[in-house]
């Protein structure tokens, strides 16, 4: 049986890099493989996934209108995929996660998500909250503090690198807009 992997962790951890070389491994095997993106990330070019040490890749999107089970489907019945893979997961809504678990469930196939567990407010991601909730195998990509603590948060930082407390919860960006803090030192810049 196919299973539903999320792949979390604080910001540069190598996410994106690491769903890449799983899919080439797929590739270089020969099996065919599906990879996604969030349409609001367009950070790389649209439908672009690229990871900072320079491997990258077109990519599907998706937004909260897409059905990721039906588009899945229709590509699997043209070329039988061996695995679909999810940049950004943080970002699909609860229905598209029950979606790619009957990828898994329904289609055998299995299906890798990477995402942020967390925004800069400490707080879920709506995709993230189901993926922790539905996920056959839930697995953390560490990255370090500056501190050299494990980092697990998420700090937004501002054109001078002072900390943002508020905001809409998404806010795309890299290394200019956060940094990636362990719990103990995001605690201290965001007072208290």
């Amino acid at each position: 049986m196919a299973k539903l992997y999320f792949y979390y962790s604080s910001m540069n951890a190598g996410k994106s890099a690491t769903l890449l070389q799983s899919s080439f491994n797929y590739r270089e095997r020969g099996m065919a493989t599906m990879l996604w993106t969030a349409a609001i990330d367009d950070r790389f070019g649209h439908g672009r996934i690229a990871s900072r040490i320079g491997l990258e890749t077109d990519a599907h999107l998706f937004d909260p209108a897409v059905d990721i089970f039906a588009a899945v489907a229709r590509q699997h019945e043209a070329t039988p995929l061996s695995c679909v893979l999810i940049d950004e997961a943080q970002f699909l809504t609860r229905d598209q996660v029950w979606q790619i678990a009957r990828l898994c469930d329904d289609l055998n196939i299995p299906v890798l998500c990477y995402g942020l567990r967390t925004d800069f407010r400490g707080e879920l991601f709506e995709g993230s909250a189901h993926l922790l909730g539905l996920a056959d195998t839930l697995s953390e990509i560490k990255t370090v503090c500056d501190c050299g603590r494990k980092a697990t948060m998420n700090l937004r930082v501002d054109g001078r690198g002072d900390a943002v407390r508020d905001g809409a919860q998404t806010q795309i960006g890299g290394n200019d807009r956060y940094v990636a803090l362990c719990r103990r030192h995001y605690r201290e810049q965001m007072g208290g």
